[in-house]
């Protein structure tokens, strides 16, 4: 019995019972098409925090002060630029204040000989949140940064229209400002805000340009594009009565640079300070903790798909069990006719493969088409791999499930089958 009559016999089967088919196909079109989606998801929800902390600038180093002044040991903390990340500390030295940052120790950083790996080190001043009003408008800036020029480029910031503030501006302490799309929308509406003055506590701010969507979230839960960044020598001069810097932003020269500025920067204040009263954030261990992280995600989720996967493949077993068991008289006519055992075989496990190879590529279907709609507010990227294994795992368990009922159906004796009712 050749081949394509083995096909022909396995087609007309399946087509007997419909109804059964397609429900057995069903089963694996879920298991195949779930494989597909919740590994997209998974590699969508990790792009998208990628991408969130590669805008925050992967090649910066962010300083700021020691909460726990602790001297004599080094203290190492992931997170990003303003942001808040794990402490690691080490060493037991005796409990020390700890110094305020300076923007003389932000100038000390830039030192082609002491700091060759360091590009730019910028001072920073958070005025917190600042009340500003335009006219009768009136808004809650989220984060209001005195800064200098380097720091937009750190902190991955680009000018969507007008200007950025110059060197100049902040020896000078002008009060000028570059604004973000939040408060561009929030404060003035459809009136171009470049040239505008907008009121903060009573000190008045030129707007010089307006920043592109960062489109990420700088916390987690604060909105990244609801910012005003303004000469720090003009927010140390109007809003913050000349404190010290919140932190100060360090830009390595190239992003494998980082680690080398991490411990030229951490040497360099270790001396200036006498201490170690203060702590760096690495935003490259951050991203590496993340897709750490985001991969174990995208395992379970595909673990989990996998076991619906499975649970179709019982069902094709059931339903083949179930085939043979009714047409155990057809098997035993043609066993007596001559039929081979190759021949019983190969048929009942041509029906289990067919039945998986469509419900894959049907799930296959699915899963790239939900793909491309959002879930969850996650863009799912589609895996190759994924596509390709969870079709083979298809044909896999047609194979593998089938042979069970096949073995069965090819191993009964024609007398004893033409017997059964």
């Amino acid at each position: 019995m050749n081949p394509f009559e083995i096909l022909r016999f396995a087609l007309r089967g399946l087509g007997a019972n419909k109804l059964r088919s397609g429900l057995t196909t069903l089963g694996i079109l879920i298991g195949v098409g779930a494989v597909i989606l919740l590994v997209a998801v998974g590699n969508g929800s990790s792009q998208q925090i990628q991408d969130s902390i590669s805008r925050l600038g992967a090649g910066a180093l962010t300083v700021s002060t020691s909460t726990t002044g602790q001297g004599g040991g080094g203290s190492r903390q992931v997170g990003g630029p303003g942001g808040a990340g794990a402490q690691q500390q080490s060493g037991t030295g005796p409990r020390t204040q700890a110094k305020k940052l300076t923007v003389e120790d932000a100038k000390a950083l830039v030192d082609p000989v002491n700091t060759p790996s360091v590009e730019s080190a910028s001072p920073v001043v958070n005025a917190s949140s600042q009340t500003t009003t335009y006219l009768t408008t009136s808004h809650s800036i989220g984060q209001f940064v005195g800064s200098d020029p380097a720091y937009f480029k750190a902190s991955n910031k680009t000018i969507q229209r007008g200007s950025l503030f110059t060197a100049e501006q902040v020896a000078a302490g002008a009060k000028v400002a570059v604004i973000g799309q939040t408060v561009a929308e929030e404060l003035f509406g459809r009136v171009d805000p470049i040239g505008k003055k907008m009121n903060v506590n009573g000190a008045f701010f030129t707007v010089t340009g307006v920043l592109a969507e960062s489109g990420s979230s700088s916390s987690g839960f604060q909105d990244a594009d609801d910012i005003a960044v303004a000469p720090y020598t003009a927010v140390q001069g109007t809003l913050t009565s000349y404190g010290a810097l919140s932190q100060i932003v360090v830009q390595a020269k190239t992003p494998g640079a980082v680690d080398a500025a991490q411990a030229e920067v951490t040497t360099l204040l270790n001396q200036r300070h006498g201490s170690t009263d203060f702590q760096v954030f690495n935003q490259a261990s951050l991203q590496s903790a993340v897709a750490e992280s985001s991969e174990t995600f995208t395992v379970l989720l595909g673990a989990v798909a996998a076991i619906s996967l499975l649970v179709g493949g019982i069902g094709v077993t059931n339903i083949m069990l179930v085939t043979v068991t009714e047409r155990t008289r057809e098997i035993g006519i043609r066993k007596a006719i001559g039929a081979p055992r190759g021949a019983i075989l190969g048929q009942f496990i041509t029906e289990a493969t067919i039945l998986s190879l469509i419900g894959g590529v049907l799930g296959v279907v699915v899963g790239v088409v939900g793909g491309q709609f959002k879930i969850v507010g996650v863009q799912p990227v589609i895996a190759p791999w994924s596509i390709g294994l969870a079709l083979g795992v298809s044909v896999a368990i047609g194979l593998f499930f089938g042979s069970y009922p096949a073995n069965r159906a090819a191993g009964l004796r024609p007398i004893e089958a033409l017997r059964h009712e």
